[in-house]
């Protein structure tokens, strides 16, 4: 297992102040065709794309880097799966944060993070690592939100079947709890335990809500 720790932050009022603001300008200057336009489904989509700026958020303050100034979906907001630049082996490297909402993060073996493949396999993608983060409140009934930076994982290693399983579209996956639910474009699945442990410094330590978690067997 390559994952042998991930850790989690709080999600300060701010950080989710400025993804809102964000997420509002993005609407305001919609221009990329989107399937749920003028469905009920609107609300769904800004929620996705709410979720997924916040974790850009959060991810920049983290890691000290220039917070993102557009949100997916303005007409400024394209960035070809570079999000953000790290080292990695001494290498820089572009990173694309897939930002998940769940109620927990206790994460066993066989949870997963999904890239679809039409983002693996995009004309022109700049991406080299996928960093999954996923966003939690801090208890059941809490309203309190927590980032849990779970690892990265190589595209080139999902492309060329050292990680992850393809799935095409159709195909219908099980979860946890037992409720089923279908892939309706092709997807990779790639195992939480199978990626890369995140950067980790004293900085970071000594962030509100820092604690360290570790992948649980089934």
């Amino acid at each position: 297992m390559r994952n042998d720790f991930y850790f989690q932050i709080k999600i300060a009022a701010a950080q989710v102040a400025y993804a809102k603001a964000l997420v509002e300008h993005s609407i305001q200057y919609h221009t990329v065709p989107n399937i749920w336009d003028n469905t009920e489904k609107v609300k769904e989509t800004a929620d996705l794309r709410f979720t997924g700026t916040l974790g850009e958020v959060v991810f920049a303050d983290t890691y000290g880097l220039a917070r993102p100034t557009r949100s997916f979906g303005a007409a400024d907001g394209q960035d070809l799966g570079k999000d953000f630049q790290l080292l990695v082996n001494g290498k820089v490297c572009n990173f694309d944060i897939k930002t998940m909402r769940r109620n927990t993060n206790l994460f066993y073996t066989g949870y997963v993070l999904n890239i679809p493949s039409s983002q693996l396999h995009k004309k022109h993608s700049l991406t080299d690592y996928y960093f999954h983060i996923s966003i939690h409140p801090k208890t059941a009934n809490d309203t309190d939100l927590v980032a849990s930076f779970v690892g990265f994982v190589s595209k080139e290693e999902i492309k060329n079947g050292v990680v992850g399983k393809f799935y095409p579209a159709g195909s219908w996956r099980t979860r946890k709890d037992g409720t089923k639910f279908q892939f309706h474009e092709d997807t990779y699945e790639v195992d939480l335990s199978d990626l890369t442990a995140p950067p980790l410094n004293d900085n970071i330590r000594q962030l509100n809500g820092f604690a360290m978690r570790h992948i649980r067997a089934k």
